[in-house]
């Protein structure tokens, strides 16, 4: 039976054997194989089993679907080919021997990935759920975060000031001068 394996570093040992003639791929639960993954899109693609053929059609991804490195909307998958979903990689296993022209994936060169809108690793539900329990302890906040001084505020402090001293000096003498017309 076929299924999708996943190459990616901390990821390697999921795979997904694709029984359904489509099957759903994407970052949140509601699909048929989830990949929890901030570069994956919430329903990012699916894999359309059709005779012999995989084929997998990108559902406008923000990150994109490809093939080899090639960016697809709707391509034939065959086995031993890369398959990305944002910064994921897979691969397609039939049980059978892939091509014999093709390179093991440990022998070809590492491609240069895309530039991708996600991060590292999302949020999971179960950080939601604990709150500010998992923040590391500690904050320094005077590496990075430094306040910067604003001279425009200080100069505009100072001329209020000055202003009201004005202000108030001008309320005085008019005072003391209704106080000598009386």
């Amino acid at each position: 039976m076929a299924k999708l394996v996943i190459l990616t570093q901390g990821m390697t040992d999921r795979a997904h054997e694709l029984k359904a003639d489509r099957t759903t791929i994407g970052r949140v639960e509601d699909n048929m194989f989830q990949i929890a993954e901030s570069s994956v899109s919430s329903h990012h693609a699916e894999v359309l089993l059709r005779g012999n053929d995989v084929v997998i059609k990108d559902l406008d991804s923000t990150n994109g679907t490809f093939i080899d490195g090639e960016k697809i909307t709707e391509s034939v998958l065959k086995p031993g080919q890369t398959l990305r979903f944002g910064n994921v990689e897979l691969r397609l296993d039939t049980g059978a021997p892939a091509n014999a022209n093709a390179a093991p994936a440990s022998t070809r060169a590492p491609r240069q990935m895309d530039t991708t809108l996600g991060m590292t690793r999302g949020v999971s539900l179960g950080d939601l759920e604990k709150g500010g329990a998992g923040r590391p302890t500690g904050f320094d906040s005077s590496k990075d975060f430094s306040k910067k001084t604003d001279k425009v505020s200080k100069i505009f402090i100072g001329v209020l000031i000055l202003a009201g001293l004005v202000i108030v000096a001008l309320i005085f003498y008019a005072l003391k001068l209704t106080g000598n017309h009386q």
